[in-house]
């Protein structure tokens, strides 16, 4: 399931208050990591933010992806 999807049905957040939230997660999580791991803190978000916009084609290639495992 997705983030976005998740911080909505389990918090009970508006669409607005979940991509507030889910951008509060992503600097945070950005700020935890040594800087040369930034770029890929950057590009889990990207696919997370890409798969919500998609509506449903979440499901491509979740193999290769590691917020699934």
């Amino acid at each position: 399931m997705d983030l976005l999807k998740e911080l909505q049905e389990k918090a009970g957040l508006s669409n607005e208050q979940a991509l507030k939230t889910f951008e509060i997660l992503k600097e945070y999580v950005r700020g935890k990591v040594p800087g040369f791991l930034s770029g890929t803190v950057e590009k889990w978000f990207a696919d997370i933010e890409k798969r919500a916009g998609a509506s449903g084609a979440g499901e491509e290639n979740k193999d290769n992806d590691f917020l699934e495992h």
